[in-house]
């Protein structure tokens, strides 16, 4: 605690306690929370495609890139950063979108 002596009063700081007011919100209470939100659910979407069904396609069909005509090279230079890119874009999205 803290006390200040001017003019003879003295001065106690209260927390909680705004100049001797009286409020009907209580300062300390926290938001309801809402929930994921649209935003949130694409997050989780992009997660599982990025983290499930991406390397599971890349586990199951190995040959596909050559198929293509990518070098294995290429190909695990750029398969990752497709997923990377777009967990990035997403992330931005809904960091943006939520404020």
């Amino acid at each position: 605690m803290s006390t200040d002596e001017t003019d003879g009063e003295t001065y106690t700081h209260r927390p909680g306690s705004i100049d001797n007011e009286q409020s009907d919100e209580d300062p300390f209470t926290e938001p309801e929370p809402s929930g994921f939100g649209a935003q949130g659910w694409v997050l989780v979407a992009a997660v599982v495609i990025c983290f499930l069904v991406i390397p599971g396609v890349i586990y199951l069909f190995p040959a596909a890139p050559t198929q293509l005509g990518w070098t294995f090279f290429a190909t695990f230079l750029v398969l990752p950063l497709i997923p990377a890119v777009l967990l990035g874009v997403i992330a931005v999205w809904s960091m943006t979108a939520a404020t």
